[in-house]
């Protein structure tokens, strides 16, 4: 099976109806959308697309590649640009092999059963102390080799820590992945496309582009001590290189057993009557990316070792990442820059897309070799695109005095639930608090959100108190009625200690009205009235 000649991509069409097709017909209208069984192998699959395009493009100037986003190019033409590198995504046969390591060796080398590629598979310490409790072992025993191809591209992009010497991914393990959605209604091409630069912008965006050794580009396609010393000191850094890489990382050594299949459904799609893969082969010490990688699909905070990249956490995707990784930030708590793309697409001039784009964020929320979860979210960008770098700072600079007024607002709901239901000290996880607060608040953000960037599309310059007054309000009356109506004021009465929800309910009113939260917001603090001064300076006096 070779990956660009063979039908393995699912895709859908107007109608809902799945299709098998190859790469060079994903440029067809008649698409609209990936279409695989699992929300990992959609992320995977469009990351696998951007790549074979961006590696394989000879689009030069942006007059090129707007004809390319209007006008795709047919399937004779995406044949001619895949050629060059079709011997690199062949699935199995003796040569090269897609994401596989060229030669194992005997040393070392362990059997895995197929399922194991699925990044939620219970990992060897997890079946050796029977603790797979909610994923359970065997639940996939043979894959088709497309769902075999996607999973392993999945696992070697997303790839986490997996005990001694087996690597992480480029951009570490389960990293977030953010990219920019073509305007509606868009056909899949268009989608792929806004992501994919012309070739000059793609060469410059890290890594050593005079490379010629066609290994720097696809590591597979030679052994792997060419790259890299395969042992605990192997390392290689993006200097080493060519841009293409970034796309075709392989941190892990695998093989797959495609000599000895079996006949039957796949248990990842479900179709039968399929040749199946049920077990591979792998080994540790596969390539080791040390040093500072910049990858362009991702958004980096900074730290003191330098630019890392940004990961799902438990607390899931929504607004209060928008700036960050729309516009980046650069609070004292954190430095973040966007995803290379995102910043290309707004940089366009302004109309090129017909409507406002969109950015799908996903990625899976680690715990070392666990996933905890996978998170998806797609963000409205509005009009941002067409405002010009001076609006589009001073909506950064405008949301992000929002933003900070909801993360105070949160935590003194957060800490005002605390008090109410334990001791001072206790040790418990808020973290459900936090997310019915920002999900409460989300409605309102965004509409305040699109009326901001569509007066600074039309250069309109409105006074920004009265919106921030309206959201004051909004994080106000939310931690209240949270508070009251879902997380301390319902419950069971012969568990509440009224004593202490009453002195939390006061001290969450006090903190909502007083004036950290309105100088985070940019707000004045009114002025206090005669008889209110008088009684402060009486309580300072009997304090």
């Amino acid at each position: 099976m070779n990956l660009l000649h063979d039908p393995w991509m699912p895709v859908r069409d107007g109608a809902g109806t799945r299709h098998w097709i190859t790469p060079e017909q994903l440029s067809d209208s008649r698409w609209l959308a990936l279409d695989a069984d699992r929300p990992d192998f959609n992320g995977a699959l469009a990351q696998f697309a951007i790549g074979l395009l961006q590696t394989t493009t000879p689009v030069t100037s942006a007059i090129e590649w707007r004809r390319g986003l209007n006008t795709p190019p047919d399937a004779g033409t995406l044949r001619a640009w895949f050629a060059p590198v079709s011997d690199a995504f062949a699935l199995d046969g003796a040569g090269a092999r897609f994401m596989q390591d060229a030669d194992l060796g005997a040393q070392g080398v362990a059997v895995n059963d197929i399922g194991a590629l699925l990044i939620e598979a219970p990992g060897e310490q997890t079946l050796k102390n029977n603790a797979d409790l909610f994923v359970k072992r065997g639940q996939v025993s043979g894959m088709c080799p497309a769902c075999a191809a996607t999973a392993l591209f999945t696992l070697q992009t997303n790839a986490p820590s997996g005990g001694a010497g087996h690597r992480t991914g480029l951009r570490g393990g389960g990293p977030l992945t953010t990219l920019v959605l073509a305007p509606e209604p868009a056909t899949l091409w268009q989608q792929l496309w806004v992501n994919v630069a012309p070739r000059p912008a793609f060469l410059d965006q890290g890594g050593d582009k005079t490379l010629g050794d066609a290994q720097r580009s696809i590591p597979w396609l030679g052994a792997i001590e060419r790259l890299q010393a395969p042992s605990a000191q192997g390392q290689l850094a993006q200097a080493q290189v060519h841009p293409a890489h970034l796309y075709w990382a392989m941190p892990r050594r695998i093989r797959l057993h495609t000599d000895r299949l079996a006949t039957g459904r796949c248990d990842v799609c479900g179709r039968g009557d399929q040749d199946l893969i049920t077990a591979y082969a792998t080994k540790n010490y596969g390539l080791n990316y040390k040093g500072e990688w910049s990858h362009p699909l991702s958004p980096y905070y900074q730290t003191k070792e330098g630019w890392l990249p940004l990961h799902p956490q438990p607390d899931g995707l929504g607004y209060r990442h928008w700036m960050a990784w729309v516009l980046g930030s650069a609070s004292q708590q954190r430095q973040v820059r966007v995803a290379r793309v995102v910043d290309r697409a707004l940089a366009l001039p302004p109309q090129t897309l017909p409507g406002p784009l969109r950015l799908w964020a996903f990625g899976y929320d680690m715990d070392n070799m666990k996933a905890r979860c996978w998170y998806e979210a797609t963000l409205p960008l509005y009009g941002l695109a067409d405002c010009s770098a001076d609006a589009r700072r001073a909506v950064q600079s405008e949301v992000g005095l929002w933003l900070a007024g909801a993360e105070l607002a949160a935590s003194y709901l957060r800490d005002a639930v605390k008090d109410a239901w334990f001791d001072a000290g206790a040790r418990r996880d808020f973290g459900h608090v936090d997310a019915t607060f920002w999900g409460s608040t989300e409605p309102a953000f965004y509409e305040q959100l699109r009326a901001l960037i569509e007066a600074a599309r039309q250069d309109i310059e409105a006074p920004p108190l009265p919106t921030r007054e309206a959201w004051n309000r909004v994080l106000v009356q939310t931690a209240t009625r949270l508070f009251d109506q879902t997380f301390v004021g319902t419950g069971p009465i012969e568990r509440q200690n009224p004593r202490r929800s009453a002195q939390a309910y006061d001290q969450l009113r006090k903190r909502l009205h007083g004036p950290k939260l309105r100088d985070a917001l940019g707000l004045p603090n009114p002025t206090p009235t005669p008889k209110a001064t008088r009684a402060a300076r009486r309580s300072k006096e009997t304090a």
